[in-house]
């Protein structure tokens, strides 16, 4: 791997951090043990270690910590700066507090594919924070993986394919996937139009409800070492994610520009499914990932590292927060 990676974790005061990862993706964790008193005055005073590790590694996994909203939110913001909202929202979620949801509501049985937040929008959070209240029973992992190596996994011929980026297309109806009225955090049409006009949005209404499409890259350049990143959504937006029996009846009912999400091509062309699949195998390659134990919180730059959920069995509640 690039970038400026410590070869020996850095100490954070009394803390050792131990790397942790794969050939392509990896983590520095940080046992804060049963002595530690002060988790937040610990995060504030080393604050900068750890958003220099973020930085290099893109995440940092805490670990020892009391299962307490209060305390994951006292980190957050020690860490992270003020919380951001989850705007344009593509997923199910629920607010446990103004800045603080619940992880994606999916079914148990399913796989959350691998992505970086909001990657489909022009505006996405810098720094994730997940936080596990309870751990499942079995799996449920938050599988994370390197931007950095997932892009140079994926073959040179799909990058080339992608060049011209990638169109998000979105339909918004009652009874099927979110609502506009919640993607939107909105009941106004006229905020949706003005949103949507200022992210550069084309926009439809539909006796239905409301049509998006919109124009983003497949690739960034990230800001701390200036390497390219494989950043979009194309692969979990794309319709071929969705169980085959649930597409195949959607598909029964509704023209394809009807779906709740899809994905194109930047020239509006279909992506292959072979190409899908190499994108799929990249990230299988790259992804690593740790089961859950209550109290722990892992950080994630959004640039840097991508991000899924395993399927899982029992009760299962991971907490997230977004900021700068």
């Amino acid at each position: 791997m690039t970038g400026v990676i410590p070869a020996n974790p850095p100490r954070l005061g009394p803390v050792a951090g131990r790397l942790d990862g794969n050939e392509h993706t990896g983590l520095v964790a940080y046992e804060l043990g049963p002595d530690m008193t002060d988790h937040v005055g610990w995060a504030k005073t080393h604050r900068d270690g750890i958003r220099a590790v973020l930085g290099t590694r893109g995440a940092v996994l805490l670990r020892g910590l009391p299962v307490d909203l209060e305390l994951f939110d006292g980190i957050v913001r020690a860490v992270g700066g003020d919380p951001l909202p989850y705007t344009e929202r593509s997923t199910p979620r629920t607010s446990v507090t103004e800045a603080i949801y619940t992880s994606t509501e999916y079914p148990a049985d399913q796989a959350i594919p691998m992505h970086n937040e909001n990657s489909y929008s022009d505006a996405w959070p810098g720094h994730l924070f997940f936080f596990c209240q309870i751990a499942a029973a079995t799996g449920g992992a938050t599988p994370i993986a390197d931007s950095r190596s997932v892009l140079r996994l994926i073959p040179a011929e799909v990058r080339e394919r992608f060049s011209g980026g990638i169109v998000y297309a979105r339909a918004f109806r009652e009874g099927l996937g979110l609502s506009w009225q919640e993607a939107f955090q909105t009941d106004d049409p006229a905020a949706v139009e003005a949103y949507c006009a200022r992210h550069g949005q084309s926009f439809q209404w539909t006796e239905d409800g409301l049509r998006t499409r919109h124009h983003r890259p497949a690739e960034q350049t990230e800001p701390h070492g200036g390497e390219r990143v494989w950043f979009n959504q194309a692969n979990l937006f794309h319709a071929s994610s969705l169980d085959e029996e649930v597409l195949e009846a959607l598909l029964s009912l509704y023209d394809e520009a009807d779906l709740p999400r899809h994905a194109y091509l930047g020239d509006g062309s279909p992506i292959g499914p072979a190409d899908l699949a190499a994108i799929k195998a990249a990230y299988d390659e790259a992804s690593f990932s740790l089961p859950w134990r209550p109290g722990d919180l892992m950080m994630v730059d959004n640039m840097l590292c991508a991000h899924g959920r395993e399927p899982f069995t029992g009760e299962r509640r991971i907490l997230v927060a977004m900021t700068p």
